[in-house]
């Protein structure tokens, strides 16, 4: 939260290719005590200068926005060039949120953990859903025990084929297609509540979208994970929202206990018809951005990090291979 005595923050936003970008933009604007720089080397031309921030045409132009370089950068680059953003960020000592997910490969999230921890800097992956109040009610319900054991979680992550932005559909810049993009957000949640799944099993499809979706882009997945205790796991990854749906797609998460169950919706808080969606309640993207910041200043990062983004990659590229050998995957145990 904002505190009227901290010297003012200097944050650089590296990229508008994620949507999210505007959303922390306006998060961090709302704030009152940073002074923002957002570049957007690619030209989408949607950002939009608010209270304290300014628009520069390029990353080099950000990194050099300050005599002395900003305090913290959020990367919302395509997922191909998170790695070398966050690098360059570990090099220059400066504090790090990266966008899910943390990087396209195995090899790349670690490498960018590693730079970050040698250096001495916070590296945060940007989970918003994270902080949707009904997941850390099912967080503690589980934690307390009041579902019992629990045996088995189906969850959605389902959504529209991202408009606007064909880089989620390329492979060579997403690195994959709807498993890659919505896997990770609910691979986080069940992360925090049982830790990493011994297997993992998927298949995917290109059923729906085909002919809007970049080549070799699945548009349709479920990834199964299964726990040493026996807990099952399901996510439906699926870009499954028709065109004229009124929001990108949503995250549910239905728990299956021993002794209960318990069903959560983190954007059931809306209201709307005729085609319309307007949500209320607490704003995620504002509460990551309050959790970096508070992160920053104190040099400690907090949930979600980046060895949770490490983590949620290595069940994504489990699944992709369990997709090309038809067959479940086990994760090697840190």
């Amino acid at each position: 939260m904002l505190n009227q005595n901290a010297p003012r923050l200097k944050v650089a936003i590296l990229s508008i290719a994620h949507p999210h970008a505007l959303a922390y933009a306006a998060a961090l604007e709302a704030r009152g005590d940073v002074d923002l720089v957002v570049s957007d080397p690619e030209g989408f031309g949607e950002y939009r200068t608010g209270p304290g921030g300014r628009l520069v045409p390029s990353d080099e132009e950000a990194w050099n926005a300050w005599p002395d370089g900003p305090d913290a950068v959020i990367v919302t680059s395509a997922n191909a060039h998170h790695r070398d953003q966050v690098l360059e960020a570990a090099r220059r000592g400066v504090h790090v949120l990266c966008e899910k997910p943390l990087a396209t490969t195995v090899a790349d999230a670690e490498a960018m953990v590693d730079a970050c921890r040698e250096a001495g800097v916070v590296l945060m992956t940007a989970f918003p859903v994270h902080f949707a109040p009904a997941v850390e009610a099912l967080r503690t319900a589980v934690a307390e025990g009041a579902l019992g054991q629990v045996v088995g979680l189906t969850g959605t992550n389902n959504g529209l084929l991202p408009a606007g932005r064909a880089w989620f559909s390329d492979t060579e810049l997403s690195g994959g297609g709807a498993m890659v993009d919505h896997t990770v957000h609910l691979a986080e949640i069940l992360d925090s509540m049982f830790g990493a799944p011994r297997t993992v099993h998927a298949v995917a499809n290109r059923i729906l979208w085909a002919n809007t979706a970049g080549e070799d882009a699945e548009t349709g997945g479920l990834v199964t994970l299964t726990y040493d205790s026996g807990l099952v796991a399901t996510i439906d990854c699926s870009w499954s929202q028709p065109k004229n749906s009124p929001t990108w797609g949503g995250l549910t998460l239905q728990a299956l206990g021993t002794g209960g169950q318990m069903h959560i919706d983190a954007f059931a808080q809306h209201v709307g018809g005729q085609g319309q969606w307007l949500a209320y309640g607490p704003n995620y993207d504002a509460l990551l951005i309050d959790a970096f910041l508070d992160a920053v200043r104190t040099g400690q990062a907090v949930e979600p990090t980046g060895e949770t983004g490490l983590r949620t990659v290595r069940i994504v590229a489990a699944a992709q291979e369990s997709v090309r050998t038809g067959q479940p995957v086990t994760l090697e145990k840190d």
